[in-house]
């Protein structure tokens, strides 16, 4: 697998459209720090380390509907193997006029676009959310 962080994106975006509750996904500390912004954003009700049928690490999703409809309504990623996009502070784009995130890899951890303005880091925009 190329993109770990797209694959996790596509996994969430395919499960919602479906109407699934829960959603597995290889695990990897990445992927784990990605779902804690979305967590403490309020995107995703939570997750969950568990294993597979081979016994391998997974991570285990638990979406948020409000009225039927998916919370995450975009979610898109935005450097990817091929092309990574790193962004200073003042650079980091506001997602929809501030009603979204940007999630961003910092030197201080992952953390979302206004964490990082606060905390004034730079660097790489992994994906975008609304």
């Amino acid at each position: 697998m190329n993109d770990p962080i797209g694959d996790m994106l596509t996994r969430i975006r395919n499960s919602q459209m479906r109407g699934k509750s829960v959603v597995s996904t290889p695990a990897s500390k990445l992927r784990a720090w990605v779902l804690d912004v979305l967590a403490d954003e309020g995107y995703i009700r939570g997750y969950e380390k568990g294993t597979d049928v081979n016994g391998h690490p997974t991570l285990e999703i638990s979406l948020k509907y409000f009225e039927g409809t998916p919370v995450i309504r975009e979610i898109k990623r935005v450097s990817t193997p091929g092309r990574r996009v790193y962004m200073s502070v003042k650079d980091i784009p506001s997602v929809r006029q501030g009603l979204g995130v940007s999630i961003v890899s910092t030197s201080r951890g992952v953390m979302s676009d206004a964490a990082a303005r606060s905390a004034n880091v730079g660097g790489e925009v992994l994906c975008t959310v609304f």
